[in-house]
Order: structure tokens, then C-alpha cells, then sequence
């Protein structure tokens, strides 16, 4: 009898599906990516459709499993890793009432005040790990039941994306601790739906999915669902968790004092902790992956987006450039941005285009430049808009090592980790060694490893260590690293002024 030998990992991101079909020790066999828009009619919107996002799966792992189709016959199951805060309408048949509103969705904006003055928020937060703000699916549903009742009296459900999926593969609607703890409505302790929240929220847990852990399996999926990506219905499906518990999985980050930093579209600094713990500061999330292990840590909205906001506004030359050579036209802003030495010569970017979650958790926060002269050029924004984000990261930092201890080990991964000049800067500011995991999709891989050991093919988590190997180590460039404790200093005071006038700018731009 063949045995079987190969999982996929999926990941439902902000800007794509990734599938990847990894062997049972680890490797990487193969991936395909399939990619789609936020859909932004006004500034503070930001949604998907949820049949594109859905098409894009299906697309992923027939592609996938069309190239390798004697793994059909050795293919244990798949996994699945999916994006936190999503929010979606359904009615009483399943049928869309809403977009998937994301993370990134700001017009709830109004309710995280509303939500502090009606409850202890402080005590709310720390039962549920989610800090208020307007990612949050709490806020949302605040905001949607009294801005939009007739639709919020339509839904018979409130969802995510990866329940989306999964509703439309199996006709059921149920969501891992994972998800479920990052809607501001789940309670880390008792592993249920905490009744505050649903007060707050105006709904009840019968509008919401059936909880069950992120090793829950899956079977029977319909023949419509199966046939469409050429798998047997029988196939089994790992519900799977977050892609920020999955990413300090994939890079085997699984104890306080080893902190993952991803930065993909957004970013985040995480630690995996043994049980519940928040922040009393309120700064930092807390997670779960399984009953044991808990990610905490801080997410900035602010990571690879803003690189796109520099090619989209600032080099569209050096992208028409890109595409008459073919080349990657990111290689090419960060060729002329690693021109410039360490700190931008005096400028400093605060990357806050998108509001920010960590360290601020403050929707109102905006971006700007500080220090600008005439001797500064193209060149230096580029640069200083990098260094901006890593500012911003080494903040989040700061708050978990105060929270959990200081990290001996830093790994990365991410779009941004692909780039050696990111790396090195990362190394430069945090003035630590940083270590890059051989798996740039850690959150695939992540959910390929909770899929062998809820599948009982590996014993237990921890030997994800066993499965992954280091493919760089950047050390701090002692000279890089001095510029920049001149310029974090001078990165968290001007934050510290301009955070008064965040509201008063927000208002101005929304007129």
C-alpha cells in the first residue's frame, strides 16, 4: 500500500492564497500563488470579494496538485493558515451580505472610543487578548449594528474568510481558537465565546461558528469542492489557525526568548508563551495556537504596503525601468536606497500611512517625513522609508521583551526578508543577530506541521526544529548600528509630538 508522504499548506493572505506542498520531513516541493486587490472605494475602506479570495484556493491547489499528480495517491491531508480580523455577512443560506471586511478596514474608527466609555476595556482585553481597536471584529459589529441595522438584522452568521472556505467545502460553519481569538469576542481562558463581548456586539453565539481546536480534522468535503480542485472528497482538512501562530511555528520560534519578525503586506514581532499572558499596557496581542501554545506580540498594519507606496508615488520611473529589464522592481528601489549610509543622513520617515495597530493601536496615526533638506534626494526617502519601518518594529519589540523577557534569538521572514539590505538593517537597529529560517513562508509551512501533528504523523509541535534549517545570519555593522541609537531616540520623541495631532489630521483628510 503507498504510504502517504505530502501535505499542502495554504495560506489565505491579505494579497494572496499561497499553497504549498511540502514532503513529510519538511521540503518544499512546489507552490503557486494566486494574488487579488483590496477594494478601496474610500480611504478608510478596505475589503475583498470573498469569491475571489475563494476561486484563488481552489486555483492554488489544483495548480499545485495538476503538477505533481502522482502525489494524489500520497497525499495525507491539507492544513490551512488564514489572516485574523475578517469580518463577514451571511444570511440564514450562506449567501454573501457583505465584502470580507479586513484588518486594514477603518470605518469603525469611531466605535473603539464608544466601546471604552461602556465597559472596562482594560479587563475586556485581557480576558480575550485582542486589543480595541478597529481591526478587531468586535468594533466592527458595533459599528455595523448601528450604521448599517437593516443589513446587521439580515445576517444570520457573522464570519471570516477562512470560514468562508471552509463553509463552501464542507456545509459547515466552524472556526479554530485561533481565528476566533483574534475577533475581540473569544475568551482565552475559558476557550469559549465571552458574553461581554457578544453584548457589546449585539449578537449571540449562535450567530457565530462552532469552536473547535486548530487540530480539529475535517472530512467529507462535497463533490463540487473536491471535483473543482481534482482531490478525493475523503481527503482530510486541518482547520488550522492564524498566520501569525503559524508563522512563529514555521520558524520553530516556539519559546519566550525566540522572537519571529514577519513583515509581508503588514508586520508583526511575536514570542509563543505557555499559557494566556497580556500586556498592561495594552500593547501587545495574545493568541492561540493550540491549548498550550500562545503567540503574543504586536502587529503593525505598516510593513510591505508601504514599499508599494514608494513605487506607486515616488519611483514610477525606476518601475518602468523594472519592466523593461525584468526585473523585480522592489530589487531596484532597494539597490538605490542601500546607495545612502545608515540613518538617511538626518531623515526620518514614521511609516503610518495606514493608521497603525503596535505599538500606537491608533487607526488615526499618520505617516510623515521629519528632517527634510536640500541635500536629501529620492534616494534618501527610499531609504528613510525603509528604516521607518524598522523603527517602528524595534517599538514593538521593546514592549514584548518588557512583557516576556529579552529575546537571546531573532528570526525573519516575509516578503521583506528576500531582500539582504532589510536584513542587514534589521540587524543594524536592533543591533542583534538575525537569523533568516530556510522557509520564506513560514505561515504555510506553519500550517504544513500542524497538519502532521494533528494528523499524528510527528509527536508533538517542538519538532518543527528538527525540520528547518538557517539560511542566513546577518550580525549588526558596528558603524550602522551606532547611527542608529542616535536616531531611535530622535524616531520615538518626534512620534511622541505628532501623536496629539493625529485625530485633527485624520478628521481633515476625511472632509
Amino acid at each position: 500500500m503507498t504510504q502517504p508522504d505530502c501535505i499542502l499548506g495554504i495560506d489565505i493572505g491579505t494579497t494572496s492564497t499561497k499553497v504549498v506542498l511540502f514532503s513529510a520531513s519538511g521540503a518544499s516541493l512546489d507552490q503557486h500563488t494566486v494574488g487579488y486587490p483590496l477594494l478601496s472605494a474610500q480611504p478608510d475602506v478596505q475589503e475583498q470579494d470573498p469569491e475571489e479570495i475563494y476561486q484563488a484556493v481552489i486555483e492554488s491547489v489544483r495548480t499545485v496538485m495538476q503538477r505533481h499528480p502522482a502525489r494524489l495517491k500520497t497525499l495525507m491531508g491539507l492544513s490551512f493558515s488564514a489572516a485574523m480580523h475578517s469580518l463577514i455577512a451571511v444570511d440564514d443560506r450562506g449567501q454573501l451580505l457583505t465584502c470580507s471586511i479586513t484588518w486594514a478596514d477603518r470605518r469603525s474608527t469611531p466605535w473603539v472610543s464608544k466601546v471604552r466609555q461602556c465597559c472596562d476595556a482594560h479587563a475586556l482585553y485581557a480576558r480575550t487578548g485582542t486589543p480595541v481597536h478597529p481591526m478587531s471584529p468586535l468594533v466592527k459589529l458595533m459599528w455595523l449594528r448601528h450604521e448599517q441595522p437593516d443589513l446587521f438584522r439580515q445576517a444570520a452568521k457573522f464570519i471570516s474568510i477562512k470560514e468562508y472556505v471552509i463553509h463552501r467545502w464542507f456545509a459547515q460553519y466552524v472556526v479554530d481558537y485561533s481565528i476566533a481569538n483574534a475577533t475581540g469576542l473569544f475568551n482565552m481562558k475559558a476557550l469559549d465565546w465571552d458574553a461581554e463581548a457578544l453584548a457589546l456586539a449585539g449578537i449571540t453565539s449562535a450567530q457565530l461558528s462552532q469552536l473547535v481546536p486548530t487540530t480539529h480534522i475535517l472530512s467529507s468535503m462535497t463533490s463540487e469542492a473536491a471535483d473543482s480542485m481534482g482531490l478525493p472528497a475523503s481527503v482530510p482538512v486541518v482547520i488550522g489557525a492564524s498566520d501569525g501562530a503559524l508563522g512563529n511555528l514555521g520558524m520553530g520560534a516556539m519559546t519566550p526568548d525566540v522572537v519571529a519578525i514577519t513583515v509581508g503586506t503588514s508586520g508583526a514581532v511575536r514570542a509563543m508563551v505557555d499559557r494566556p499572558q497580556t500586556d498592561p499596557k495594552e500593547r501587545l496581542f495574545c493568541y492561540a495556537l493550540t491549548e498550550n501554545h500562545w503567540v503574543i506580540g504586536g502587529a503593525t498594519n505598516n510593513g510591505g504596503i508601504i514599499l508599494r507606496w514608494v513605487r506607486e508615488q515616488l519611483a514610477m520611473a525606476e518601475t518602468d525601468t523594472a519592466r523593461l529589464l525584468q526585473e523585480n522592481p522592489y530589487d531596484i528601489l532597494t539597490a538605490i536606497a542601500a546607495t545612502i549610509p545608515a540613518g538617511s543622513e538626518g531623515l526620518i520617515f514614521h511609516p503610518y500611512l495606514a493608521g497603525e495597530r503596535s505599538p500606537l493601536w491608533n487607526a488615526n496615526a499618520r505617516g510623515s517625513f521629519f528632517g527634510l533638506g536640500l541635500h536629501h534626494t529620492k534616494a534618501h526617502m527610499i531609504r528613510a522609508v525603509l528604516e521607518g519601518v524598522v523603527y517602528n518594529l524595534y517599538i514593538v519589540l521593546t514592549a514584548l521583551e518588557d512583557v516576556v523577557g529579552p529575546a537571546s534569538s531573532i528570526q525573519a521572514t516575509g516578503g521583506f526578508a528576500r531582500s539582504t539590505l532589510w536584513r542587514q538593517m534589521l540587524a543594524d537597529v536592533f543591533n542583534r543577530v538575525v537569523t533568516i529560517p530556510e522557509v520564506y513562508e513560514s505561515s504555510c509551512f506553519g500550517a504544513a506541521v500542524l497538519g502532521l501533528y494533528a494528523l499524528e504523523r510527528i509527536p508533538h509541535l517542538e519538532q518543527v526544529s528538527e525540520m528547518i534549517g538557517e539560511s542566513d545570519r546577518h550580525c549588526p555593522i558596528p558603524e550602522n548600528a551606532q547611527q542608529y541609537q542616535v536616531m531611535l531616540p530622535l524616531y520615538m520623541q518626534l512620534l511622541e509630538s505628532f501623536a496629539p495631532f493625529y485625530e485633527t489630521i485624520a478628521k481633515i483628510q476625511s472632509t
